[in-house]
């Protein structure tokens, strides 16, 4: 059985960008993670331990996000994605959309987003 858990837009400030005002003064960056796996095991049983603990999850990201910074937004997503198949192998295959909304462009956009799709076999 496949199944998945989302998170998405979980939101953090952080000091990423190319730019080094982008670094001192920060802004919002929001990550959402997909992440294929089976948790038919737990939810038959209702056991949270036969499952991928998206609260760890998120807690793992936050690290993962203001522990180090990036220029760009690419690497962060590779980053996260290969961090969490790293640490959760109940992962069969993961999504990580990264987004910044304080773009410095000259022009007005929503946002630029960064994803990535990684499986473990690859």
């Amino acid at each position: 059985m496949t199944n998945v858990i989302r998170i998405h837009n979980a939101t953090f400030y952080a000091y990423h960008g190319a730019l080094q005002e982008e670094q001192i003064i920060g802004g919002k960056f929001e990550v959402d993670v997909e992440m294929k796996t089976d948790f038919s095991d737990a939810a038959y049983n209702d056991d949270l331990s036969k499952t991928i603990n998206y609260d760890s999850v998120y807690k793992f990201i936050n690290k993962i996000v203001n522990d180090k910074k990036f220029y760009l937004i690419e690497t962060l997503s590779v980053t996260i994605a290969d961090s969490l198949l790293e640490k959760y192998e109940m992962i069969q295959s993961i999504i990580v959309k990264v987004r910044k909304r304080s773009v410095p462009i000259g022009g007005v956009i929503d946002f630029v987003e960064a994803e990535v799709q990684k499986s473990r076999d690859e």
